[in-house]
């Protein structure tokens, strides 16, 4: 799945866009709107971006649960070969998911404070009263899309794209086309 950006100026292009996606089977799982007017997105219907596509609240869980993994099995795995603990399979069992939860809870805490990685570059047009329209398509459909958002829509300008899919450890690849004058 590939995930293309676009912003555009105004909420009324965004509606119009939001009904051609609609027409052409792009779903509200599939299509987000990041905008500072959350009440003019509520207002026209449109679908805004949730708390996870806003945050890098998924990523930083993902890192916080692999951190932990890896925590849980070094202490884990030292108390019971190094210091020879002689406790119960449960006991380990539940130090071990005990890391990996902790782990987890600890970096989320860090993440819902933290922009999402993907649409940071885009901070001060999103501040500036633009709106991002991000759609996650499949790659067979890919040049579909774009083709129908350069025809019906040459207001919506191509930002970039990159995947749909998190890296917990990679910063933003997209690739971000220069702005428009």
């Amino acid at each position: 799945m590939k995930r293309l950006f676009y912003l555009v100026d105004s909420i009324d292009s965004v509606d119009e866009i939001s009904d051609d996606l609609h027409e052409h089977g792009v779903t509200d799982w599939r299509f987000h709107i990041v905008s500072k007017d959350e009440a003019g997105l509520f207002k026209h219907h449109l679908h805004s971006a949730s708390v996870l596509d806003r945050t890098d609240l998924p990523r930083f869980v993902e890192r916080g649960v692999l951190i932990g993994t890896l925590a849980g099995v070094l202490v884990v795995g030292s108390l019971s070969l190094i210091v020879g603990l002689n406790l119960p399979m449960a006991v380990w069992i539940a130090l071990f998911a005990f890391s990996v939860v902790a782990g987890g809870w600890l970096a989320g805490f860090g993440g819902i404070q933290s922009e999402n990685y993907r649409i940071r570059p885009f901070h001060d047009d999103i501040e500036a009263g633009k709106y991002l329209v991000m759609v996650d398509v499949p790659k067979q459909d890919e040049k579909e899309t774009k083709r129908l958002m350069a025809l019906r829509h040459p207001e919506a300008v191509l930002q970039g794209e990159d995947s749909s899919f998190n890296n917990p450890f990679a910063g933003s690849s997209l690739q971000r086309k220069a702005k428009a004058q």
